[in-house]
């Protein structure tokens, strides 16, 4: 069974750009992470201010085992900061939750 994972971050108008690097920036980190499945960043395209961070898990266990390791820490931290700096004057997010799915139907489609 597939767990689907949100989190569910409201960005100020002039800051998605800047989430967007950030992600850019770690691309792959969380890749060799056991039960890790795949990740998407979802960039609203309307007037919406919420960006969703999509993650798929083998199940809850392996979602928890990658919240609680150092990788999680090391990652969530800024460049500056994984640097040796100091962290950014202000967060990128204003606002932030974590929602928990499982697929309940679908279609692969047609390709």
């Amino acid at each position: 069974m597939t767990l689907v994972k949100i989190n569910a971050i409201t960005v100020p108008d002039d800051s998605g750009d800047e989430l967007a690097r950030r992600f850019a920036a770690r691309a792959g980190a969380v890749d060799d992470q056991e039960g890790f499945e795949g990740f998407e960043l979802l960039k609203p395209t309307d007037d919406r201010s919420v960006w969703l961070v999509v993650t798929r898990w083998r199940d809850e266990e392996s979602f928890q085992a990658w919240v609680s390791s150092p990788a999680f820490m090391h990652g969530h931290r800024s460049a500056a900061e994984r640097a040796g700096g100091e962290a950014p004057q202000r967060p990128v997010g204003v606002h932030s939750e974590v929602w928990s799915y499982e697929i309940a139907g679908g279609s692969p489609g047609r390709g």
